[in-house]
């Protein structure tokens, strides 16, 4: 009988410490990763394999950005490679002055955005700010660090833009430019280094 209130205990434990690690850091109004992200074409570089899929590099890539969202994802064929998106944004979409006029959300691997009343940027702006990205783990200790990522938090990572082939034929391809949206606008990115403040 007494292992009941031992179990609760537990439980509210861990409740509370998923809580509290996992909430939204706040900041005050100011832009906080003022820079674009960094490309240069690599398309040249020999590809190289993980499980049974090509990864082919087209462009290296870095950028220092806040964390708009995240999404953990365990089922489907691009887990296998993804398991986890992030929702960035720079230069006025790290600004909590404009992130607090829009309802940020993830799903199905999307990032969707949206106000009331009149937009607190214009919408191309928006478009050309922030990205959803697929980020795939060079390593497992990256893959450790992307599951700890909160929203919120500046993220600045290396590596890069990628495209993906199956041998059956299936194929997952990076967006190549910041100004697209809709389907086929996600960066698909082999992350190499990741920190985290």
């Amino acid at each position: 009988m007494r292992l009941v209130p031992v179990l609760l205990i537990v439980a509210i434990a861990a409740g509370a410490w998923n809580h509290f690690s996992a909430r939204p850091v706040d900041h005050a109004a100011g832009i906080l990763a003022p820079d674009d992200p960094v490309q240069i074409d690599r398309s040249g570089l020999p590809a190289f394999s993980v499980a049974d899929y090509r990864i082919m590099p087209a462009a290296t890539f870095s950028l220092q950005a806040r964390v708009l969202s995240t999404e953990v994802y365990h089922a489907g064929r691009e887990a296998d490679l993804s398991p986890v998106d992030l929702a960035l944004g720079w230069g006025p979409m790290s600004d909590s002055a404009v992130l607090d006029r829009l309802q940020i959300s993830q799903g199905n691997r999307f990032y969707f955005y949206r106000w009331s009343g009149t937009p607190p940027i214009p919408p191309t702006d928006i478009v050309e700010h922030s990205a959803n990205m697929h980020m795939i783990p060079a390593n497992d200790d990256i893959k450790r660090r992307l599951g700890t990522v909160r929203t919120g938090q500046i993220v600045a990572l290396s590596g890069y833009l990628v495209r993906v082939q199956a041998p059956d034929g299936w194929h997952w391809n990076s967006s190549m430019t910041r100004s697209d949206s809709g389907n086929g606008a996600c960066e698909l990115v082999w992350v190499q280094d990741l920190a985290i403040r």
